[in-house]
């Protein structure tokens, strides 16, 4: 039995080439031309089928197609009607001979390309590249990169991968510790033993090849890429290991990037668009709904216009924001995805650590100093309190109280304004201080929070004279009130011991195949009970036990849990659901996702912005910083500079940027 088509674009069933071809010149003749008559005929034919209407329009006409076509239509919408009248292997060569012609090279069209063909389509391409420009394809680009890059460039493109059916067993384990003491185990990296291996053993032996490595090393082949190789070689190895594992959600990835923020990179956009559309569209798609919690169909639709976006909508093939369950392919991804979480023990860093040569009298008349007189020395003040850690500061505080008799917190209070303001006390706060004064500002509760600062619940009350689950009852209703009044009542219960099960990776329920059949039973029930089996689990089991519930629930239910809340819950409660399953899933995701959303657009949710990066900074800022990077193609550190100096354009947020940029340890990269 073949492997099931999974593409959006299939042969036409009463295909008729001449006739075709007849209906494009129509469309084509006279005054303007009928674009929506040549998007529904080009995108409702393979690819196949349109070389055999090129082929016919040339013998009927004596006219080319593609010229025709480039003649009629304009802009993004002529570029992809074009590509999709080239056969694929000409296009990527095409594609090729543009990222390397000229000054500079696009690294990222080259590493897209070659990492994820397979030999047949490397074949394909090097004959269409030689054919096409009479040129030899390994030669131009290795005249155009350089080092282990350029190495690896070109063992892709020699096509010879071993094939699936080829799994060497007795190897597997070898190659493993081969990758290991290649890396992690010793010091420098032996990038030859690298190249060698994901260059050409076959995908199923080098999934099975990263499980192990997952085993020895107790951390992704991933992240271990992204800590012993560097520049475009990194990026290339890293998009090999992403197309091993699944091409369907590289290119999901690769979709949302192009698509995310101001601007398009329509070539980008066309050239998958178009390359997938008879291949694995389909579970491009659900890989896509899975990683950003929206369809790609809704993506273009929101980011593209015009034809262009008709045209990209065709080859989508479909909407999937009210899907449930998943297809075969991104069930299996969601699988291994919830695996690799339980699995990975993940070094949670901050970024801010305490100063080694620490004198809390210093400091304290440092800051003294810095508020006296006229006008308010701010870059001392920023320099000493993000350079502390929070102990630190707590002696700083004291120190001064007992120094000079005054109260630090009012000082910085009558001395700064507004953003800085907030930003300086929060830091100078103790964490459950700080979450606690959080909480009391309109409700506004980070729920991953509480389970870091378990006795937050205490210092609340100690602050306000008022229980935080009585403050949730006066504020809240319905399942969003019972849903935080869990949280809180569940911590209470134990204080401390899920921060301590936590950090140890253990269990602190371990039925949770029982507690997965309960929710994939929940959702399959007409009761009504959705919302309360979900609390009643989501809210009181620990995260490393709800991501083997989740894992468990994909297994036993094939639906996505997201998917589930999104559909079947709303407002708050959705909300709160979606907070706790994204946290669970990966918490520094969570909230790198947070910081985006508190600065992309118009205006900055300075406070979400504040609240995260300094409750944050000693705990996993750092692998905040990564997730923020991979996921947005930019630096935190840049982010915050520019969205904090250019979009909100008030002076003291040049102080909130100096600060947030020292907090997030001044990286570039």
């Amino acid at each position: 039995m073949g492997k099931e088509f999974r593409g959006t674009i299939a042969d036409h069933p009463d295909f008729d080439a001449g006739s075709d071809a007849e209906a494009l010149y129509d469309a084509m003749k006279g005054f303007g031309s009928d674009k929506e008559a040549i998007l529904d005929l080009i995108t409702s034919r393979s690819n196949a089928e349109r070389q055999e209407i090129r082929a016919a329009y040339k013998s009927q006409f004596g006219k080319d197609l593609i010229d025709d076509l480039k003649y009629e239509l304009t802009g993004k919408f002529e570029r992809l009607i074009v590509v999709l009248m080239r056969p694929p292997a000409y296009h990527d060569a095409k594609e090729i001979k543009d990222a390397i012609k000229g000054a500079g090279t696009d690294e990222k069209c080259l590493i897209e390309i070659l990492a994820s063909r397979t030999n047949e389509q490397i074949h394909n391409l090097v004959a269409a590249y030689k054919d096409a420009y009479g040129r030899d394809l390994e030669e131009d680009v290795i005249g155009d990169t350089s080092g282990h890059f350029k190495k690896m460039l070109v063992v892709l493109l020699q096509g010879t991968r071993e094939e699936d059916d080829v799994v060497s067993e007795d190897l597997v384990e070898q190659d493993a510790q081969d990758l290991y003491d290649a890396g992690e185990a010793q010091w420098g990296t032996d990038e030859a033993k690298f190249i060698m291996l994901l260059g050409n053993r076959s995908v199923i032996h080098l999934q099975l090849v990263f499980d192990e490595y997952q085993k020895i090393a107790e951390k992704s082949i991933e992240d271990s890429i992204k800590s012993e190789l560097s520049g475009d070689f990194e990026r290339l190895m890293l998009a090999v290991v992403q197309c091993i594992r699944s091409k369907p959600m590289f290119f999901a990835k690769r979709l949302y990037k192009s698509m995310k923020g101001l601007g398009t990179a329509d070539n980008t956009l066309i050239r998958i668009m178009v390359s997938r559309s008879e291949i694995d569209m389909l579970d491009i798609r659900e890989c896509f709904r899975l990683r950003y919690e929206k369809s790609l169909y809704n993506m273009i639709q929101d980011d593209t216009s015009g034809d262009y976006k008709r045209t990209l909508l065709k080859l989508c093939g479909g909407d999937d924001d009210m899907a449930g369950e998943f297809f075969p392919e991104a069930a299996q991804i969601a699988y291994k995805m919830w695996e690799i979480s339980a699995m990975t023990k993940v070094q949670l860093r901050g970024t801010v650590r305490p100063y080694q040569n620490f004198d809390p009298a210093s400091d304290a008349q440092a800051l003294r100093k810095a508020m006296k007189g006229f006008g308010t020395d701010e870059d001392t003040i920023i320099d000493i309190v993000a350079h502390r850690s929070n102990a630190q500061r707590q002696e700083i505080r004291q120190t001064f109280k007992s120094l000079l008799g005054r109260d630090l917190m009012a000082d910085l209070k009558s001395e700064l304004s507004k953003n800085l303001q907030r930003l300086i006390l929060g830091l100078m706060m103790t964490p459950a201080e700080f979450e606690a004064k959080m909480m009391k500002k309109a409700m506004e509760i980070d729920y991953p929070s509480l389970y870091v600062y378990p006795y937050i619940l205490t210092f609340f009350y100690i602050a306000y004279k008022k229980s935080l689950e009585d403050a949730i009852a006066s504020d809240t209703s319905g399942h969003f009130k019972r849903i935080l009044i869990s949280l809180a009542q569940g911590l209470r219960r134990c204080p401390g011991k899920c921060e301590i099960l936590i950090k140890h990776n253990c269990l602190l329920f371990t039925k949770y195949k029982g507690n997965a059949r309960e929710l994939a039973d929940a959702c399959n029930a007409d009761s009504g009970d959705l919302e309360d089996k979900f609390m009643s689990i989501l809210c009181t089991r620990s995260f490393p036990h709800l991501r083997r519930v989740f894992q468990e629930f994909v297994r036993c239910s094939n639906k996505d849990i997201e998917q589930i809340i999104k559909k079947e819950m709303s407002g708050d409660v959705k909300n709160a659901m979606f907070a706790i399953v994204r946290s669970v899933k990966n918490q520094p995701s969570y909230f790198a996702d947070r910081l985006y959303k508190a600065m992309k657009g118009l205006g900055t949710d300075d406070r979400a912005l504040i609240r995260i990066m300094v409750s944050r900074s000693e705990i996993d800022l750092f692998n905040i910083r990564k997730e923020f990077k991979e996921t947005h193609d930019a630096s935190l550190h840049e982010f915050i500079q520019v969205e904090t100096l250019v979009v909100s354009c008030v002076l003291l947020l040049i102080h909130t940027a100096c600060i947030c940029a020292c907090v997030t340890g001044a990286i570039g990269r």
